[in-house]
């Protein structure tokens, strides 16, 4: 049976709204998605590392509880859990604050066993981190021998902007083993400093992938891939939160490739329009939804329901 396999962050964000906290919920941009493919059924995998404290044990365990594979989350002894701070304006978009015992960035685990056709994702700034890098990029060649397909979500923020030169070598390098890429028009305005989907793609992308995905929040989103320019219109709908909008985009553009048997071969041979219909049309449903809660992820009902019609 194909799974997803994410690897990543974890970190316990809690979320402001008017200067209050309204919620303390498990976070990271590859967990939430893994949370959400896990919570509409499809087998799921996380790899990443924990503190030893009650953070990570709550971390650890809602993995578990969202039908989310957690063996590969490392609990190192002497280190302390991440937190975020996110702050939600009057539009319920987040500015962050993150608090991270540096010292302790590592990562050591026992590759899981990937299968042809699994999906692995990846991104943020753990993607390009300096520090574990070589484990990072052990693994994904590792998944890419095996046959896996590798989406990458660039999901740079400008929080890292001082550190873009460091890491351009990483980036590239996962650009160029990823299958399919998407970013934000925030993304490459910090990395690049271009706001348009036809340039950032003729200029940084398309050497290295050709199946690229550009969201600019409610404005359509943009494909370009194998000949094929297409926009995708947003479709309006009231926020609470847009913290997991991307990370559920992604997921979303997984359930939809994992429901309608996409393997590495179409991709490979290049998707048609349809099936990148069908694809957008999940990343688009699963980010509309997550955006309706304070949570992270698509509501559990919400993945009762695709269970319940798969």
């Amino acid at each position: 049976m194909r799974k997803v396999i994410g690897i990543g962050e974890t970190v316990l964000d809690i979320i402001f709204k008017q200067g209050q906290p309204i919620g303390a919920v498990p976070g990271g941009s590859v967990f939430n998605g893994i949370i959400s493919l896990g919570r509409a059924g499809i087998p799921a995998l996380f790899i990443s590392e924990t503190g030893n404290d009650r953070v990570g044990q709550h971390i650890i365990q809602f993995a578990r509880d969202n039908g989310v594979n957690a063996d590969n989350i490392n609990v190192f002894p002497d280190s302390k859990s991440p937190v975020s701070l996110a702050f939600l304006n009057d539009n319920n978009d987040a500015e962050y604050l993150f608090y991270k015992d540096h010292p302790h960035d590592q990562l050591d685990f026992t590759y899981p066993d990937v299968q042809a056709d699994d999906i692995v994702m990846f991104g943020s700034f753990y993607a390009v981190n300096p520090v574990i890098r070589p484990q990072v990029a052990g693994f994904l060649e590792y998944a890419r021998q095996r046959g896996a397909i590798l989406y990458y979500d660039v999901n740079f923020r400008a929080a890292h902007q001082g550190e873009v030169m460091k890491i351009t070598p990483n980036l590239l390098e996962n650009l160029e083993m990823a299958d399919i890429v998407r970013g934000s028009r925030e993304d490459f305005s910090v990395l690049f400093n271009k706001d348009d989907a036809e340039r950032v793609y003729n200029a940084e992308i398309s050497f290295y992938c050709r199946k690229f995905i550009y969201t600019r929040g409610a404005e359509p989103v943009a494909l370009i891939a194998e000949g094929i320019r297409k926009d995708y219109p947003v479709v309006d709908t009231p926020t609470v939160s847009t913290i997991g909008a991307g990370d559920n985009f992604n997921a979303g553009l997984v359930f939809g490739m994992m429901r309608h048997g996409i393997t590495r071969e179409h991709i490979l041979n290049g998707l048609s329009e349809e099936q990148w219909d069908q694809i957008i049309h999940w990343a688009q449903v699963f980010s509309a939804n997550c955006c309706q809660s304070i949570n992270n992820s698509i509501s559990p009902e919400f993945g009762k329901s695709l269970i319940q019609t798969s």
